[in-house]
């Protein structure tokens, strides 16, 4: 059941929004909320000390920047806070065979002419063979950058090549809730420190209307947002709303997590290195740097997988490895009557394209867009979950092609993925690009055509031919066309500062502190 079916509509205002849970999730809910709703609403959250959150080093992309600047969020400010450096995109390496490497960048790949997209061009030239166009990362700024270790802002004039850059960061999750959690408070948030012990339902309705905590202290509420993780105490555990799983696509079902000693320069770019059950990342930050493995534990046991990811560090370990344990999927409805659950209490997709804080971006802002009065109606309900769960599964399609799109055959874990049968919808995008390289984004999906574009071409899935409209432009004009662009951003590209020099220059960290 969704909605309260006997309130009408216009029942008045929500005045108490309790959050129960803080962590990344909790405090980006209290900071929007906090700002962006109106006077006469109290918002209250709760979490315990004794309850750790899940982030460790987090990556992100580019649309955490729009929410910064919807808080208000000096940029530069954010980055010395939270240790944090930039992000151009993913390096994948040894996904579609052993020793390949390719990038994953935010941004474009050069520009369309006439309606014909880029990379049709591209491929046209790449079957005329003369001259041979190079990698499409050539053309694409924010890849070229990232290989140079370099990085500026962007452009706002958009004829600039450098408008075409896109960026996103590496940060201490942990540092940004914290620097979350000050802005909430100074805008009046009441933090309450506790354990909920019990959650309290209207008998009529079903309503949450409070939550006990340890000490019979009772918090009550209209609106109710379970950040609680993975525990879902609220959405799972009070309300029953059902878990859906996604493990016979995603089979990686834990991670351990470690921070190293930073070596060497500052990479504007997250590593994802694919291993023989999983793969590991490495997220660079100012103080540190963020290593995992996430993997299968039906594929490899915990010792071993703790084993494999201190010796692919490559500096001193900063303490002992901590291990995570999931489960990919999502609950059935993200918004059950009173109740919205933000982050890991909705649903889990594991951080290969680092989407965890974007999704809980998005549900504060379609939150936010379909802010609820008391009678809670169903309609907005039902929008927000259709919303909210297609993203959630085109997400999940996104991340389903790295593992799919293999050649890797050499343990039983990539012969698993390789070989499984894959959700309908994305047997229909793939089968789009197999013909004439299509690539369309459905209403709201996150990732761009640049975006599948990169990793389709970069795991080795070729179409078979491509648009006829790139045959249009004449042959020798597109290849000076081409060997423009790519001119054109490489000049750009060598121009730009150091990544490491960017940050000392603009928002070096005063302190580096680990968390």
């Amino acid at each position: 059941m969704t909605g309260n079916a006997t309130a009408g509509n216009g029942a008045g205002r929500v005045t108490k929004v309790v959050i129960v849970g803080g962590g990344t999730a909790g405090w980006m809910t209290a900071a929007a909320l906090s700002r962006l709703v109106p006077s006469g609403v109290s918002v209250t959250l709760v979490e315990s000390e004794e309850i750790g959150t899940v982030g460790v080093g987090e990556a992100t992309i580019p649309p955490l920047l729009d929410f910064n600047r919807m808080l208000g969020i000096d940029e530069d400010a954010f980055v010395r806070a939270t240790g944090a450096t930039f992000k151009l995109g993913i390096e994948f390496r040894d996904w579609a065979r052993l020793g390949d490497a390719y990038l994953h960048p935010f941004g474009t790949h050069g520009r369309d002419i006439g309606g014909v997209p880029f990379h049709q061009l591209w491929l046209r030239q790449a079957a005329l063979g003369n001259p041979d166009p190079g990698p499409i990362g050539d053309y694409c700024l924010s890849a070229v950058a990232a290989r140079r270790g370099r990085f500026t802002r962007p452009s706002a004039n958009p004829e600039s090549v450098l408008s075409t850059l896109f960026y996103a960061f590496h940060f201490d999750a942990a540092l940004y809730a914290k620097f979350l959690r000050d802005m909430a408070e100074q805008d009046g948030v009441v933090r309450v420190e506790g354990r909920v012990v019990a959650v309290e339902r209207d008998a009529g309705t079903g309503f949450i209307e409070a939550v006990r905590l340890e000490g019979d202290h009772r918090i009550d509420g209209e609106l109710f947002i379970d950040c609680s993780g993975f525990r879902s105490l609220l959405l799972g555990d009070a309300l029953d709303v059902p878990f859906t799983s996604w493990k016979h696509w995603l089979p990686c079902d834990r991670a351990w997590a470690v921070p190293s000693q930073r070596q060497g320069g500052l990479t504007p770019y997250t590593r994802a290195t694919a291993d023989t059950a999983g793969w590991r990342w490495r997220i660079p930050l100012q103080h540190r740097v963020g290593n995992g493995y996430v993997y299968s534990s039906a594929h490899i046991d915990d010792d071993d997988a703790r084993r494999a990811l201190l010796a692919g560090l490559e500096g001193e370990a900063l303490g002992e490895p901590r291990q995570l344990r999931f489960e990919a999927g999502r609950r059935d409805r993200l918004w059950e009557r009173n109740c919205v659950a933000i982050g890991l209490s909705g649903g889990f997709l594991e951080p290969l394209e680092s989407t965890s804080i974007h999704l809980i971006q998005s549900g504060i802002t379609r939150l936010m867009s379909l802010f609820p009065d008391l009678g809670f109606g169903v309609t907005e309900i039902d929008e927000y979950n259709r919303v909210m769960l297609r993203e959630y599964e085109q997400v999940r399609d996104f991340i389903i092609l790295h593992y799919h799109a293999t050649e890797r055959s050499d343990s039983p874990f990539w012969d698993q993925c390789r070989t499984m049968a894959i959700p309908a919808s994305l047997s229909a995008k793939l089968a789009l690009w197999s013909g004439k390289a299509r690539v369309f984004r459905e209403q709201g999906e996150l990732f761009t055509p640049d975006g599948w574009i990169a990793v389709l071409l970069g795991q080795g899935i070729r179409p078979a031919s491509f648009d006829p409209l790139a045959s249009a432009l004449p042959a020798d004009e597109s290849a000076r066309f081409l060997a423009h662009v790519r001119d054109v951003i490489d000049k750009t590209a060598a121009a730009m500062p150091t990544h490491e020099a960017f940050i000392a220059q603009n928002c070096a960290a005063r302190t580096h502190q680990a968390a």
